[in-house]
């Protein structure tokens, strides 16, 4: 039977620390109520003692955040624990996490202390935080380029003064998988008092290894696991706790744990940490990069379309994904031009589907991305040519310290002038949500660029975009000196050309042949 590992999530401390992650107080509580919603065992809040922000931070997820424990790091000094402590006081559950570099490097070079005066602050630490709270973690920073005699005698103070979990980081990603699971099986046999207690594994990327040792000391006994969304943190980064999770649901067998994250909201997290930070995981990331479940090339396609366990070992759904996305580029085959004319509600014969094929792979030698709207545009001579069935008539956009606030009015041929409000996080966003109120529109964007069409303060600005239409991909543009009007602009002119295709849809549904081919 697999055994349970505590899933430790530090994305709001360690991931926090590289640089352009910095998080405010009420970033961090949003974080930790949707890990909350992940199910993670423990969420480490912050640092307390480096900052009144991360303090507060602590302080604002003690106060809303019930379920997991909340854990605050501190080095071994007095000020620090004294802090993590006051920071922990409203969390119904907390844990302080205490931590000290082993390693003679460290030792000598960093903290300029010898190894009898390290022993000295782990016993005097971790008794001052069992003071605060019966559950503390020690961490011996540093542990894999420790020397090994050394790094028990610490353990061994560290677990006399009471500490209930030893942290072995792999501070800076230098150890392989058949050490750290060795380092694993050495601590309780040279530890006694280790054995019944919990050791948790800390990885670090830097030869991208994390989650490799992460599975192997877990495979040796580790009994947590630390981890972060998306794998952020210091230099390049830790485990990511969505590759740890879902390695032991696809692969039981080797993977032989179990722990309690809902992995259905494994995405809509990394989504949110992502919106939150501003730094987006690279397209190829495990898990939840965004061609994680995409799919281009003709003979992956055609597996995928039969059945997606011929190419994908996860099912999206089961990480809330959404479902495979099959992204048409000249790697492309028919059945998968195929496929998607039947989604846009096409039935093309063999002799259409040929002579679409080949103008299909002629423009995709052209172009990097082919949108809903070139599929189209090869179906249907003219489809650029949208009538304006909408037209912006009003827009009025209040934007500054507080959110974002827009008011639109849409007019256009055979319906009254509609209206609409929204707020947003800008006023670009405010401005696409009172559009989408107002025509009724599902509206997800893909990709927007601006451009300067004209030199001067007063120049003319372009905007290109990319969006989803419930559910087709177009693009828009638009063009004025105000550029929050001429995104607004472009994407009427994109909600045109989808008013435009589903009109081209219903006719065909509705006939026996196929118009403009």
């Amino acid at each position: 039977m697999a055994r349970d590992v505590i899933i430790f999530d530090t994305t709001l401390r360690d991931g926090e620390q590289a640089p352009g992650n910095a998080m405010t107080p009420e970033i961090k509580q949003r974080l930790a109520r949707q890990l909350d919603a992940l199910g993670v065992d423990v969420i480490e809040a912050g640092f307390p003692a480096a900052s009144q922000g991360d303090l507060r931070g602590v302080q604002l997820i003690g106060e809303s955040v019930h379920r997991p424990i909340i854990a605050a790091l501190a080095r071994c000094h007095e000020r620090d624990i004294d802090a993590a402590a006051e920071a922990l006081q409203p969390a119904q559950r907390k844990r302080i996490h205490v931590f000290i570099a082993t390693s003679d490097l460290h030792l000598e070079q960093k903290l300029r202390i010898d190894r009898d005066t390290c022993l000295e602050r782990v016993r005097a630490s971790v008794r001052r935080a069992r003071g605060y709270t019966s559950d503390v973690e020690f961490s011996a920073e540093d542990a894999t380029r420790s020397d090994f005699d050394f790094l028990c005698r610490v353990i061994a103070v560290a677990i006399a003064e009471g500490a209930t979990t030893i942290n072995l980081p792999d501070t800076v990603g230098y150890t392989t998988p058949a050490e750290y699971a060795a380092l694993f099986r050495a601590v309780p046999e040279r530890v006694p008092e280790a054995a019944p207690l919990v050791l948790s594994a800390h990885c670090h990327d830097d030869l991208g290894l994390a989650v490799a040792n992460s599975l192997a000391a877990i495979e040796a006994g580790a009994g947590q696991v630390e981890c972060t969304i998306n794998g952020i943190g210091e230099r390049a980064g830790n485990a990511a706790l969505e590759e740890i999770v879902m390695a032991a649901r696809i692969r039981p067998q080797v993977a032989a744990f179990q722990c309690h994250v809902n992995t259905r909201e494994i995405v809509r997290t990394s989504r949110l940490l992502s919106h939150e930070i501003g730094v987006f995981p690279q397209p190829n990331k495990a898990i939840v990069g965004r061609n994680a479940f995409a799919h281009e090339a003709g003979i992956h396609q055609h597996g995928v379309l039969q059945n997606g366990l011929t190419y994908e070992i996860i099912e999206p759904e089961t990480v809330g994904a959404g479902r495979s996305s099959i992204v048409l580029g000249k790697h492309s085959g028919r059945h998968a031009l195929e496929r998607r004319y039947r989604d846009l509600g096409y039935e093309p014969d063999a002799a259409t589907l040929e002579q679409l094929y080949q103008a299909f792979t002629a423009l995709a030698d052209k172009k990097r991305q082919i949108l809903d709207e070139d599929l189209l545009t090869l179906l249907h001579d003219g489809f650029q040519r949208a009538p304006e069935v909408y037209n912006l008539t009003h827009l009025r956009v209040t934007c500054g310290t507080d959110t974002a606030s827009a008011e639109v009015q849409i007019a256009g041929p055979g319906f009254p002038d509609r209206r609409a409000t929204a707020t947003g996080n800008g006023p670009i966003a405010a401005a696409f949500a009172a559009i989408g109120e107002a025509v009724g529109r599902t509206i997800e964007v893909i990709d927007l660029s601006v451009q300067s069409v004209t030199p001067g303060r007063d120049s003319l600005g372009r905007v290109i975009l990319q969006v989803r239409v419930d559910g087709k991909s177009l693009s828009g543009h638009g063009a004025s000196t105000d550029i929050v009007e001429a995104g607004a602009r472009a994407l009427v002119h994109a909600l045109n050309k989808a008013d435009h295709a589903d009109g081209l849809e219903t006719a065909s549904l509705s006939s026996s042949y196929f118009w403009g081919v």
